[in-house]
Parts: structure tokens; sequence; C-alpha cells
């Protein structure tokens, strides 16, 4: 698993409530103390749409908010209503939370933050003084995507492989418990999720010598409830599970002495009628089959999406997307649930955009394949035999040649972990699309090295060619855009055009919006049904991660914004005492007076270079309107 190393902020944008037919509130729920959730009320979380409760909003992870006070008739009256900066210049790719007034989130390093959320106030912060030469396991920095809320804790998953629970009213530490072997390469840079009173934690780490799996332990205790392994270990030793002496053939050679890969870094969902939990994993390790299973085999269950019995993380059902895998093609983008009509018959489906270029729509009862296309341009194989489930593969596929494959998508994946998001309204998936190939070649020997990734795949092929020319083409064929996919039809029902890859999450509303920050500095709002563009605001910066909505008097959009690429984060591995320039932007609404900014420097810190804004509509400023925010850098 391959990610760019990027640096992100948040954004914040409300309007005001309006009485609605089409909103309803929980007027009976008062919550006793912070973060005070429970199954009851995430499952009915559309009860109270002014929260965000979960990293997807609910349990099938449609980023879908109910909320239609911010819409296509109003969107163009967001403005600032209030900033947070961060003590750092680090990557930001968090999803935030919001329960009951209060914003929880994370930053690099794993540090966990809560807001009021009407104001930015800081309520406490948490720092769980992850060592820094552990950077050198992340493979894509020391980022962290979020937090997880149950029974008044914050659950929080760290860089260095630990799970800690948080008082969620006053940030101090309830209990603590390693879920890696750390003589091992592992990292969490995921966020986690609870449900039945389970904190789920997968990690990272597939290029780093590491074996899969996905965990449960008790949100009171912080006891291992259960333990699934997405790759098979040593056959000559006894397989935690049954469905693991299955899996072994499909492996050759000593595949578990370089763990195997398979790792659960981000995609988690939870149906909870049939009571199963869908993960996704990650590529093998190393990325060439030639070298991890030489004698072939699909390698299961790597860049597949396999569902669990909740109660006891048995085996039900798995689908791979990609065997022998040879192409760092994961399957640990965001998994949305959803219930389509399909040829006049409700079906319950579960749909992905994988990093390989297909959309796939399974059966979630029991993982049968429904549909698979293409929802960008891709080379490395020309469509999905619905007979058989497998791609059907190009003869640029394999790149066991003496001369470098040019394979579309690469691994920066045709999406990646930015969210998706899906909106029962318009029926449409909201998929940040990445268009960018890459260079694939098998070098002659591979030897595993302890301290750096191992690809298996001959690097400095890879590189830009020297010629001017054809290096300008590439660059120009580059590209990004924000697709909108029916997925009943499989096929894009609009498009809108990036100048470049890795864009931000999305966000649909009810309000007919869809909002997506991109690369080049811009957060964007859209017609959802249509793609027409409303409303675009200058953040300065890139933004990568997930859009939030919520309301505290006022309905809220967030977003996160990001800096370029920097470089491997095994190379930026020191915390503290790097001074550096420290920029803040104070925002007003469009048509108001220019943003300013200012410089300091912290010898004590690194560039306290994020921030958190909070975006109203002018109206919702001249009545002093509550409002929310996030982190802008």
């Amino acid at each position: 698993m391959v990610q760019a190393k990027v640096l992100f902020s948040v954004i914040v944008l409300t309007i005001i409530p309006v009485v609605s037919s089409e909103r309803t509130v929980n007027l009976h729920h008062h919550p006793l103390k912070p973060a005070d959730l429970n199954e009851f009320r995430v499952l009915h979380a559309d009860r109270e749409p002014g929260n965000w409760m979960t990293y997807g909003r609910t349990y099938d992870e449609q980023r879908f908010s109910p909320l239609n006070q911010v819409n296509d008739h109003n969107v163009s009256s967001l403005g600032l209503a209030w900033h947070y900066d961060l003590d750092t210049d680090r990557g930001q790719e968090a999803t935030p939370i919001v329960v009951d007034g209060v914003m929880y989130f994370t930053s690099a390093w794993s540090k966990v933050f809560a807001l009021n959320a009407a104001t930015g106030e800081l309520l406490w912060s948490y720092d769980p003084q992850v060592p820094g030469h552990w950077a050198i396991n992340a493979c894509c920095d020391v980022v962290n995507r979020g937090v997880a809320a149950w029974n008044g804790k914050i659950f929080v998953g760290t860089l260095d492989g630990r799970l800690i629970a948080l008082d969620a009213a006053n940030g101090r530490r309830v209990w603590e418990t390693l879920t890696i072997d750390p003589d091992f390469r592992y990292t969490i840079t995921g966020a986690p999720r609870v449900a039945k009173g389970k904190v789920i934690i997968g990690n990272g780490g597939g290029e780093f010598g590491v074996r899969g799996y996905v965990s449960a332990y008790d949100n009171e205790t912080g006891k291992l409830i259960w333990r699934f392994y997405t790759v098979p270990g040593n056959p000559s030793q006894p397989f935690e599970s049954p469905i693991l002496a299955k899996a072994a053939p499909t492996w050759s050679g000593n595949w578990w002495k370089l763990g195997g890969g398979g790792t659960v870094w981000n995609a988690i969902s939870y149906d909870p009628e049939l009571d199963q939990l869908y993960i996704g994993t990650g590529n093998g390790t190393p990325w060439s089959e030639k070298f991890r299973s030489p004698k072939g085999g699909d390698n299961l269950f790597t860049c597949s999406i396999v569902a669990l019995k909740m109660e006891t993380g048995e085996y039900v059902w798995h689908y791979q997307e990609d065997p022998a895998d040879a192409w760092d093609f994961d399957s640990d983008e965001d998994i949305i649930l959803a219930d389509l009509v399909l040829e006049g018959q409700a079906r319950k489906v579960l749909m992905q955009a994988p990093k390989n270029g297909f959309f796939y729509v399974l059966d979630r009862i029991n993982g049968s394949l429904i549909s698979a296309k293409p929802y960008t341009f891709v080379n490395w194989a020309s469509g999905v035999d619905l007979l058989t489930g497998r791609p059907v593969e190009t003869t640029l596929s394999r790149y066991q040649g003496a001369d470098p494959r040019p394979i579309v998508p690469g691994p920066l994946g045709a999406h990646s972990w930015q969210p998706m998001s899906y909106s029962p309204a318009t029926g449409l998936v909201y998929i940040p699309v990445n268009d960018v190939g890459f260079k694939y070649k098998t070098p002659s020997s591979f030897e595993a090295k302890k301290l750096a990734p191992n690809y298996g795949i001959d690097v400095v092929a890879a590189g830009l060619p020297q010629d001017p020319k054809v290096k300008k083409a590439i660059l120009e064929a580059v590209k990004g855009k924000l697709v909108a996919w029916n997925p009943v039809q499989q096929r894009a029902a609009w498009t809108s055009e990036r100048p470049g890859p890795w864009n931000g999450g999305t966000l649909a509303t009810a309000g007919n919006l869809v909002f997506e920050g991109t690369a080049s500095g811009n957060f964007e709002a859209y017609r959802a049904d249509n793609g027409a563009k409303l409303w675009s605001f200058a953040a300065q910066t890139g933004v990568m991660a997930g859009p939030v909505t919520y309301e505290v008097s006022g309905s809220l959009v967030c977003f996160r914004a990001s800096t370029q690429p920097k470089p491997h984060a095994g190379f930026q591995n020191r915390r503290e005492g790097q001074p550096a320039a420290t920029r803040s932007y104070r925002g007003t609404a469009p048509g108001g007076a220019a943003q300013s900014s200012q410089r300091s420097h912290d010898p004590q810190r690194r560039a306290a270079f994020s921030k958190l804004l909070c975006w109203m509509s002018r109206r919702c400023r001249r009545e002093r309107r509550s409002a929310a925010g996030f982190a802008v850098q």
C-alpha cells in the first residue's frame, strides 16, 4: 500500500436552522456525559442529523447528510466563523466526528483534540507520545484518519500500534492496549469503528514484512475479544481458523517469512441487520508475485473484501478483486452499503471503487458479484468475468519481461483512501478519481530489506524518461476528476475534470449538493444531480480528506486541506525542536475583506501550520449563530 504523503486541513461551512418536515430531531435523548453514544443512537442516526457520530456518519459509510439548510440555492453564502491552530505541519487526514456539540478529531502523531463545535474552543487534547523513530515504519507519513466514540469514551489507534480509550469529558486515558507485536513494523493510521460494544481496529505495514489482521476489543476493558488474520501463517504450525487452512494452498514458496501482507488499514463497514462486518484487505508482500508466491496462486485473502460475523470474527464469505495482485491494488478503499433495485429486484448490496479502476457491486448477504465496470481508463484488464468473478487481464498486466510495462492505474490507485460518498436522493456515488499510470518491471533478484519497503519491483525503471518532450507528454496525461457514478447502470452520470490527481474526499447532502476539495487548493460545491458547479473557495492549499456536516444551531460543512506531497515519512521522523514558519489565515465571507496571514517561529515544536476553520452563512454571522470547524493549513 502506497499513498502520497500530504498535509491536510478542515474547513466547516454552516447555515442557520430551518424548520422542515424533512428533518427529524431526537427530542428524547438527553446525554448524561460527553460522547454518550450507544447502539440505539448510531442505528437511528437519521433522527439526529446534526451529529456526525461515526467515521462515515452511519454504519453503512455512505457519508450522506440529511441536513438541507445548506443547499443548491444558498451555498454561495458561506463564510468563515472561527479557526483553530494545530501544532504541526505534518499530514492531516482525519474525518472528525461531532457528538452533542463536541468535535473530536486526530492530528499527526495520533494526537487527539476535542473542541466546542460551536466556537472552536479547545476543551482538551491528548498526545499519546508516539516515539519519533516509529515514523520509519510508516509508508505514508505519521497521519491518522480519526477516532471513534462510545459510552463516554473516545478511541484512537496510534501509529505505534496501540489502541487507547480516553474519557470524552477530559481526555484522560481510561485504558490502553498494544494491538501489535512490536518486533514487527506495523502501524495504525485508520480510524477505529465501534459496534455492539466492540472496538474494531486493523493496521498497516504491507511493504514492511507484516501479516494482516483485524481485531475486536471490549470497549470497557480493552480486552481482546477476537482476531481474524487475513493471510495464512507458517503452514508447519496450526492455523488460527479453518478458513486459513483453505487459503494456504493459494500461496507457494516461503511467503510467511515476509508476513504476506493483506493489511486492513482503512475500509471497515457494518450491517447491523445481517450482523456482518465487512473489511477490505491490502496488497501482498512484496508486490511482485514472482517473489511473493513463485509457483503461482491467488494469495487469499489479499486485495479482497471479507465478511465476518461481528460477534465472533468468524469468516462468512470473501470476494477477491485482484487474484495474485502484482500492482499494489489494495481493496482497502471505502466500502459503502446500500439497498438498490436491480432489474426490478431489491438487493442488499456492497459497493467499492478500489485502486484497480473497476466499480464493484456485490450482494452483501453472500458476496456474489452482481456487476463490475471500469469507472475510469484502465489497461491492465479488459473487464471482469461475471461468471468467475475474475478480472480478464490483458497482455500488459504481468511484467516479468525485460522491458517495463506501462500500466494504468498504478500504485497510487484510480481511487485511494479519500472517501467517496453515496446519495440515496440521486442514486449516485461520488468518487475522487486519479488517472495516473506506472511503469512496472520485475528485477532479476529480490532480497528482503529490514528497514526499506519491500516492493519487489525495479523502482529505477519506474522513473520518468530523460527526453523532455516525452516527459511532458506523460505529465500532461496525469489527471484527476470527480465522477458521479450510477451503480445501477454502471456508468458515469457526470464528470468534473481536475488539472491533477490526488484530490479530496466527497460529501453528499440532502440539499442536492456534493462537496469536494481539490489538490490545486479549492473547496467546491456542485449540484449533486447534474454536476453544475455552484461555489468555490480558495483554500490556499490542497484539500484532501473527507468533508463532514453537523449542526449546532446552524448546519455546517467541514473539509480538510493539504499541501503538496513531501518525502517519505521515514526521512521525517523528528517530533520536536524543529523551528519552522507558522502561517495562520483569517477568512471572510465571499465578497468580504481579503484574507490576512501572519508568520511566527516556535523553536519548541514543529510548525503550527494546520488550523481549524469554521464556516457559516452571512445571515448566521449577523445573528451570531453557532457554527463549527475543521483544520486548514
